[in-house]
């Protein structure tokens, strides 16, 4: 039977009334010193006692309908009480970065100790992205200037909540072939970003990343061995990398079936240890990331900006492809990356909290709508039943 959490995550009020633009398309005026309350991101990240996750809270199919604060309160205690303390947002192009954040900051005032930070994403595309042109991916889109600007208001405004900016989302893997760019426009927005830090416009303690996979950052082919990668890798404050060994049980079936010379065993045992080598394929892309800092002569802290396993799919990981999908593997997924970055005082935003239908609408069973931890249903998913039986989100 499903474990099932507040009712009021089964609601959809839809009918919200948006909030106003907040200023968003320009700048915050310049402070002298922005004021940042709580931990620094030098003391949040690698902490084991400030779990992180991937955020989105859309509950319908298009993200033109945007949750409202109430809505985003809701996520924000379930996500509280399953001790989350950093989130990680994508873009600041519509009103949800913003909500969120208007929303940890009334929650914070209702209720005292409630503590909740802010990986705030900025999105970066290059020159022609989703337009229906060819892509130039040697050139940026003329709208990444706007989107940087609003992330830099958005972190003067809530100095408290948001402790780093990370820009760009998988905006250098040439497999993101609709909009990836060159690592040198990275490169540009970061010193922008470590500049403003240096003149007093940003807090000096925001640590400033990009949030790609794990080839972008050196660990895969030498294609990406350029050098504005290298003088990346030197400007921020930290790498923020992707692994997901879930996508390669297609892409790389050897890496799902068992090895030759394996024992019988039954199913269980078979799914269990291939979970295993789930485990060991993602360190595995995490060494490589920090054995390609460490050649350069750098030494920068390396976290996981983003890994997770989807619970269903009708396409590559489902019973006709690899058939890596369900609850069961994915709590095995979900522990044991919990497990494995606490030890070693890695940060994982895990992805995700919510199941989110907008990111495959046309396809329901898609796997991309189905990261997610707890269902649009607000039903628990089988990683979270154990905080269930705890009593975590009674009340």
């Amino acid at each position: 039977m499903r474990k099932y959490l507040q009712p009021v995550r089964i609601l959809r009020m839809l009918a919200g009334a948006l909030l106003s633009a907040l200023a968003l398309f320009s700048c915050a005026p310049a402070r002298e010193k922005p004021l940042a309350k709580g931990l620094t991101a030098a003391e949040i990240l690698g902490n084991p006692d400030y779990q992180a996750i991937s955020y989105g809270g859309y509950r319908a199919s298009t993200r033109d309908i945007q949750p409202t604060i109430p809505q985003l309160k809701e996520d924000l205690r379930l996500l509280s009480a399953m001790g989350i303390k950093l989130l990680r947002t994508y873009n600041v192009q519509f009103d949800e970065a913003a909500n969120l954040l208007a929303a940890i900051r009334e929650l914070q005032s209702e209720e005292p100790g409630f503590e909740m930070y802010l990986m705030l994403g900025a999105w970066i595309d290059c020159k022609n992205a989703w337009s229906g042109l060819p892509p130039d991916h040697d050139q940026e889109s003329e709208q990444n200037e706007g989107e940087v600007a609003r992330a830099v208001a958005l972190a003067q405004e809530y100095p408290e909540i948001v402790k780093i900016i990370a820009v760009g989302n998988e905006a250098m893997v040439k497999w993101a072939a609709s909009y990836y760019v060159q690592p040198g426009v990275i490169l540009k927005w970061v010193n922008h970003l470590q500049g403003l830090k240096a003149k007093g416009e940003l807090p000096a303690s925001l640590w400033i990343t990009s949030s790609d996979n794990f080839a972008s950052w050196g660990g895969g082919g030498e294609e990406y061995h350029v050098e504005d990668l290298d003088k990346l890798i030197a400007a921020v404050d930290f790498i923020s990398l992707h692994t997901y060994p879930m996508h390669d049980t297609h892409y790389n079936p050897e890496f799902w079936l068992a090895p030759p010379d394996a024992a019988v065993q039954d199913t269980l045992q078979q799914i269990d240890a291939a979970m295993g080598r789930a485990l060991a394929y993602a360190q595995e892309q995490y060494r490589s990331v920090v054995d390609y800092v460490a050649a350069l002569g750098l030494s920068k802290p390396v976290h996981i900006g983003e890994t997770g396993w989807a619970t269903q799919s009708n396409g590559h990981y489902g019973a006709a492809g690899s058939r890596a999908t369900d609850e069961y593997k994915s709590a095995l997924y979900y522990q044991a990356m919990r497990e494995w970055t606490a030890r070693d005082s890695i940060t994982c935003f895990y992805f995700e909290a919510f199941d989110e239908q907008w990111k495959d609408a046309g396809n329901p069973g898609g796997s991309e709508n189905h990261f997610g931890l707890i269902n649009l249903k607000g039903e628990a998913k089988f990683a979270l039943w154990g905080l269930v039986d705890e009593g975590r989100f009674n009340g």
